[in-house]
């Protein structure tokens, strides 16, 4: 039986980003990176799901639940420097990672990071989020006023009207909110950098106000491995929507032989 880490209960120092190991040492390792605002426990539930076979890891960054006594970053760069360690020393000869909107930015620049080490991650899934190489598109959100940028975290369905409905609560999501927006709006992507040699997955809602299929399809351009588009029913919190479909997309990536298939639609 595989023994779970609870995804809520991270040490706070830096460099216990992520949980302990499980005892399924033949499990690949799925490191999954939160989206802006979130914290770890986002891929509470994938904890189990994915078992056996697959263990995921959800990576801890600053600034969040048990490390939010630690100042939250504002670059990726920072992020990537800081998490590189942990994760490459976690991660075995099998390994892959997932990001959701600002996580597959991180997760992105790790896999060039831990590929340049020699511990190239054995796939990529990237999700709501287009490719990072193209120039920004819509208005700037983390300098927006308070009440804008509520709108805007309301529209996309991620944050639960109750916590919303809360002020307190409010206050202690604006800031790092802004921190992590400010990750992906101040990127810039890596100049003459080489494509990746590993498999990328793009995954996406259809009903996506802020990511085009378009922007997810240019992910493809990234690697010089197989490339797959997975378009779900969903805006862009759509992996809470289907979280059965995603996960069997990452199941059947990592765990089964398939023909690299360039749209699937769920």
């Amino acid at each position: 039986m595989t023994k779970t880490a609870d995804a809520s209960c991270f040490p706070p120092c830096r460099a216990e980003a992520i949980p302990p190991p499980t005892l399924d040492a033949d499990a690949i390792q799925l490191f999954c990176l939160p989206h802006a605002g979130a914290g770890a426990s986002a891929y509470r539930d994938w904890l189990d799901v994915l078992a056996p076979g697959i263990e995921a890891i959800p990576v801890q960054l600053p600034g969040r639940e048990s490390r939010h006594r630690e100042p939250a970053l504002h670059s990726a760069a920072e992020l990537v420097a800081i998490l590189k360690e942990p994760v490459a020393n976690r991660a075995g000869t099998d390994f892959a990672l997932f990001g959701h909107s600002m996580g597959a930015l991180l997760s992105y620049e790790l896999a060039h990071v831990l590929s340049a080490l020699g511990k190239p991650p054995r796939h990529l899934f990237v999700s709501g989020l287009g490719a990072p190489h193209l120039p920004p598109t819509g208005p700037r959100l983390h300098d927006l006023p308070d009440d804008e940028l509520l709108t805007v975290v309301a529209r996309l369905e991620g944050t639960s009207p109750e916590v919303l409905a809360q002020p307190e609560l409010v206050q202690l999501l604006l800031p790092l909110l802004r921190a992590d927006l400010t990750v992906w709006e101040t990127y810039t992507p890596v100049p003459r950098r080489g494509l990746l040699e590993v498999p990328v997955t793009a995954m996406g809602g259809r009903h996506d106000p802020s990511v085009s299929l378009d922007e997810l399809s240019a992910w493809g351009s990234l690697t010089s491995a197989e490339f797959h588009l997975e378009v779900f029913d969903g805006g862009h919190f759509y992996h809470h929507a289907a979280p059965d479909d995603v996960t069997a997309i990452l199941k059947e990536r990592l765990l089964e032989s398939s023909p690299a298939s360039e749209v699937v639609e769920k």
